[in-house]
């Protein structure tokens, strides 16, 4: 039996691409004002692309790569070189751009936050099981890579109420790692008792490669950003399980 299950937020809970895109998008117009994006273009290559993106900062890069002519097939295979070309070239500072991201956030949820709570899309079947969890012995938390105040934004307009204490954000400024040792900790549990789901596997092999959490339950959620690529090579895997959308909401954990 489990105590603890953490879940990653974007990409296992939350569907959030349309709302990533746009504000990538505004943030980009912000920063490169001279060649401000107008249109849709880049929207379908942006959700392709986006199981590369680690953390928000990178989300307006990843526009300006593709307005570069970067191809597809090149940021899969190398976006960190991508990436580091770009930031240097164009004297970007990665704290500030996402000091813009979060920024641009917050001012589109003042002024129309039914409007940004739209562009979210709860995995079908997810909420329920959400609901199902709170109300059983199992301890829910939620760590992210995105700001906890918006987390707690979108889950309370679906009706679920997680206590602050649970829900791991940017802010805290710490490896997922660490914060599920901290929880094993408060908690006095065993590594085994506390599974973990994430939609990005470096982020599960950061977990497993930290000795005293080799037995903690990992699994990458299929259904989240994360390409084909990636779940083929956990077929034979013992260390890192893969996870459906249809096993997750029903007999999951």
């Amino acid at each position: 039996m489990i105590e603890v299950l953490a879940l990653d937020f974007d990409g296992v809970i939350c569907n959030g691409l349309p709302e990533y895109f746009e504000t990538s998008k505004k943030t980009y117009n912000q920063i490169w004002t001279e060649e401000k994006l107008e249109n849709q273009d880049l929207q379908k290559s942006f959700y392709k692309l986006r199981p590369v993106i680690e953390s928000g900062w990178e989300m307006p890069i990843l526009l300006r790569a593709l307005v570069l002519n970067f191809t597809e097939k090149e940021i899969l295979e190398n976006w960190s070189t991508i990436r580091k070309k770009i930031v240097q070239r164009e004297n970007l500072e990665p704290k500030k751009v996402a000091n813009q991201v979060d920024q641009i956030r917050e001012i589109w949820i003042r002024k129309d936050l039914q409007n940004w709570l739209s562009l979210h899309n709860f995995y079908d079947g997810v909420i329920a099981k959400l609901k199902k969890i709170i109300n059983s012995d199992l301890n829910l938390y939620i760590i992210t890579t995105k700001e906890g105040k918006f987390v707690q934004q979108l889950l309370i307009n679906e009706g679920l109420k997680i206590p602050v204490t649970n829900i791991f954000g940017k802010e805290k400024k710490r490896p997922k790692y660490e914060i599920l040792r901290q929880i094993i900790k408060e908690h006095q549990i065993e590594p085994s008792e506390i599974y973990f789901v994430e939609d990005r596997l470096p982020a599960l092999e950061l977990v497993y490669h930290q000795s005293d959490l080799r037995k903690v339950g990992l699994f990458l959620a299929s259904w989240g950003y994360n390409t084909e690529k990636t779940r083929n090579s956990l077929k034979n895997s013992e260390q890192i399980k893969l996870l459906s959308l249809e096993d997750f909401t029903t007999n999951f954990p």
